[in-house]
């Protein structure tokens, strides 16, 4: 008898959480055209559209974190990063030294893994890129561990899901290392 009486309320409580879920109002996730983001070098939007890649934005930023230059393969070189969304997926495209001849790709992930509720009736795209130095994939290693560290005189790409945890990836000896971000 006690496992009926606490049956039902917990059956109530969850069709009453489904009804709240299923009344959420779905994320729109704004996408970019290559062309759009100005500071994109013309060969590279060219290659982003032959791709047929959209560049999702994340909501709660007035910058665009999803196209991030820096030095990912080493000193004084100027490479570009890129969140390139294809049918739902996005990828971190890394075109080395401004060239549009093979990109490095890494994580891809749906998008919709990205979305996530700031108030009960908006949800929103919370994926971002950005470069780091050494000082932050130090201090992050020191915090959290892991494997140990090559040596750091380049940038990394941290893969950030805002709010909530990121990831570093680094680029040595021509493979990328996934290296402790922020929990």
């Amino acid at each position: 008898m006690l496992q009926v009486v606490l049956f039902v309320p917990l059956m109530i409580f969850a069709s009453l959480g489904t009804v709240s879920f299923a009344q959420m109002p779905a994320a729109r996730i704004e996408r970019l055209s290559p062309a759009a983001i100005r500071r994109l070098p013309a060969n590279l939007v060219k290659e982003l559209q032959r791709r047929g890649c959209t560049i999702p934005q994340e909501t709660h930023t007035k910058q665009s974190n999803t196209v991030i230059k820096g030095e990912f393969a080493k000193p004084g070189q100027t490479d570009w990063a890129v969140l390139c969304s294809v049918n739902g997926v996005s990828a971190i495209l890394v075109f080395w030294n401004g060239s549009e001849k093979n990109p490095a790709s890494l994580a891809p992930m749906e998008d919709r893994i990205f979305i996530q509720g700031f108030k009960k009736s908006e949800s929103s795209y919370s994926r971002g890129i950005r470069p780091v130095g050494k000082s932050f994939i130090t201090l992050h290693h020191d915090a959290y561990g892991g494997r140990p560290l090559p040596p750091i005189n380049h940038h990394g790409i941290v893969d950030t899901f805002t709010e909530k945890a990121s990831v570093v990836w680094y680029s040595y000896q021509g493979q990328w290392l996934k290296l402790s971000g922020s929990d």
